[in-house]
């Protein structure tokens, strides 16, 4: 994205807070053992704000009665450091590219930061992150409370968070493209894994078919850690060891998605591993996913996460009564939450950045946050029959379905963002076939 989009966004937040400075620290490396480490991810709203990359670096907003004032803290380039983790942008090439009023090295950060927040009453950050950063923040407000030179220091400390939160919610056409561009990468990935899954595959090398995919056609990553869940592993919602083998007459569950230019796609496919649906799969697999063409179809502005719950929870218990998995009146069931013994989790979540955009679903008076045309959410409704539940119909036990696709909320509806991606029996059948 251009620098432009990224200055119009703080422009955006400095609009949103009161008078004070606000400070945003990018991640810091996270070690993985000893002295190796994770790959490095940024910050989310650090990268929202700023479009950079680099670890070690900081955002600090000031917004005055008069004018406002930006300011980034970087890492100085130092050849000796750079010979062994690369080259960095530094002080004087930063000041160049973003459009802020001054940028220092992150060295300067407490002298400079000192100076920023003289005279300034109210000091946003994550009040909720162990950050070092934050942590130097409340140590220095704390200093300046008994600094003579400085009549006013900030004794209000508020939440940044939830501004950013508000903000990433509605997604731009910039961001929309991002989250296309991603999808049509995870698109290639369950397609081609689908043609490739076959009898005795492990479960891991069938996530290396994907991963494979993801990298090879330009994504940074998998979004979250790949799920491969073949036959009754498929009960275990956040299956991730990957480590049994496939076997003929069972679904595999894979919960795939890559993240592209830091923007996320979260796709659930349930598919057989020999290629054919039995007859019993294929009638719980169509129950769900009629129940999910429901849901998908109820999304448009003014909705609720809370109403398409709901829908989700009766359309599938109504389900269970027709194929037997539940006896009784629908109500009651519902009532007694018969149903959550085999679909336990949410519809959907938020999505963006993260994979699970960290907006919550309520404002801070508890009402409920109406669907508006820009947001995206994932739907993904699923039943978990586990093997070893002898109150089942023994012809289900062992199956675990999920579908899940990508929406986008229009103007006047939704749009299906991963629509493409081989979703009824025949599409998937023949998929496998190829």
């Amino acid at each position: 994205m251009l620098e432009e989009v990224y200055k119009e966004r703080r422009e955006r937040l400095l609009e949103k807070m009161e008078l004070g400075v606000a400070v945003i620290a990018n991640a810091r490396p996270q070690t993985r053992s000893n002295d190796t480490e994770f790959p490095y991810r940024p910050n989310s709203d650090f990268y929202y704000l700023t479009g950079f990359e680099e670890d070690n670096s900081i955002l600090v907003l000031v917004k005055g009665s008069e004018k406002n004032h930006t300011v980034l803290f970087v890492q100085s380039k130092v050849p000796e450091m750079e010979l062994w983790t690369g080259k960095r942008l530094g002080v004087e090439a930063s000041q160049t590219r973003f459009e802020v009023d001054a940028v220092y090295s992150v060295d300067d950060f407490d002298k400079e930061m000192r100076l920023l927040m003289a005279e300034q009453k109210v000091l946003y950050f994550d009040l909720f992150s162990e950050d070092l950063v934050y942590t130097q923040l409340k140590k220095m407000a704390q200093e300046m409370l008994h600094v003579r030179s400085v009549s006013i220091s900030p004794r209000t400390f508020s939440d940044i968070i939830k501004l950013t939160q508000e903000m990433r919610l509605i997604k731009s056409s910039d961001e929309v493209a991002e989250i296309k561009e991603a999808l049509a990468i995870t698109e290639k990935a369950h397609h081609h894994a689908m043609k490739v899954c076959k009898p005795e595959m492990d479960e891991y090398v069938l996530q290396a078919e994907y991963e494979y995919i993801f990298k090879k056609e330009g994504a940074y990553s998998d979004a979250y850690t790949t799920i491969i869940a073949g036959g009754n592993n498929a009960n275990t919602l956040h299956y991730i060891k990957n480590d049994t083998t496939l076997k003929s007459g069972d679904l595999v569950l894979v919960d795939a998605g890559c993240e592209r230019n830091f923007y996320a796609s979260d796709i659930t496919r349930t598919y057989p591993v020999n290629g054919t649906f039995t007859q019993e799969q294929k009638e719980l697999y169509e129950m769900v996913l009629a129940v999910q063409l429901k849901i998908i179809k109820a999304i448009k502005p003014q909705g609720s996460k809370k109403v398409l719950q709901a829908l989700s929870e009766r359309l599938l218990t109504e389900g269970m009564v027709q194929l037997g998995i539940l006896e009784g009146h629908v109500k009651t069931l519902m009532d007694e939450k018969a149903h959550k013994k085999y679909y336990p989790h949410g519809i959907g979540h938020w999505m963006g950045i993260d994979v699970h955009d960290p907006c919550p679903y309520n404002d801070e008076n508890g009402e409920e946050l109406l669907f508006a045309e820009g947001m995206v959410l994932t739907i993904e409704p699923g039943i978990y029959l586990p093997k070893e539940d002898e109150d089942l119909p023994e012809k289900y036990r062992g199956i675990g379905i999920r579908i899940e696709d990508d929406i986008l909320v229009t103007k006047s509806g939704c749009e299906n963002l991963s629509n493409s991606i081989a979703k009824s029996v025949a599409e998937i059948e023949a998929m496998c076939k190829n």
